[in-house]
This record gives C-alpha cells, sequence and structure tokens, in this order.
C-alpha cells in the first residue's frame, strides 16, 4: 500500500465507546469486517501494552493462531 493510500484512508477509534486511555486506530473498512471479539482483543492488547515512555505503543489488530505442536519424537 502506498503511503498517500494510507493518509487517504478514513481512520477511525474503535476503542472510543469504553472512554479509555489507549485508543486503537483502524481504517473505517477493516473496522467494519471485525467482530465484536476481535474488537475486544485488539483493544485489550492495546492497553496491556501500554504508553511506556510517552511514546504510543504499536498493537497488531489481528493475532496469528499458535499451532499446537502435534509432532511426536521419533524413538532411535
Amino acid at each position: 500500500m502506498s503511503l498517500k493510500k494510507w493518509f487517504k484512508e478514513e481512520w477511525v477509534d474503535i476503542s472510543r465507546p469504553k472512554k479509555g486511555k489507549y485508543p486503537k486506530c483502524v481504517p473505517k473498512a477493516k473496522a467494519a469486517r471485525m467482530t465484536a471479539a476481535q474488537k475486544k482483543s485488539a483493544i485489550r492488547r492495546k492497553r496491556k501494552a501500554g504508553n511506556p515512555g510517552g511514546k504510543p505503543t504499536m498493537v497488531k489488530t489481528f493475532v496469528k493462531k499458535k499451532r499446537k505442536a502435534t509432532m511426536k519424537r521419533r524413538k532411535k
């Protein structure tokens, strides 16, 4: 994505109804596709990260699910 396109997107704060300290902003189109659980997860991770040193902390909007290791070790 180009920087010009990024600036033209309409950004919304998905955490505003909760009146929290740390806003979690995403493009309006992405916010419309997110479920309530995905929004809660993103807001929770953003607030947990905090605001150390007065700088905003970047937190990924979606988290990849961890795979469980199901491989068994081969005996020699």
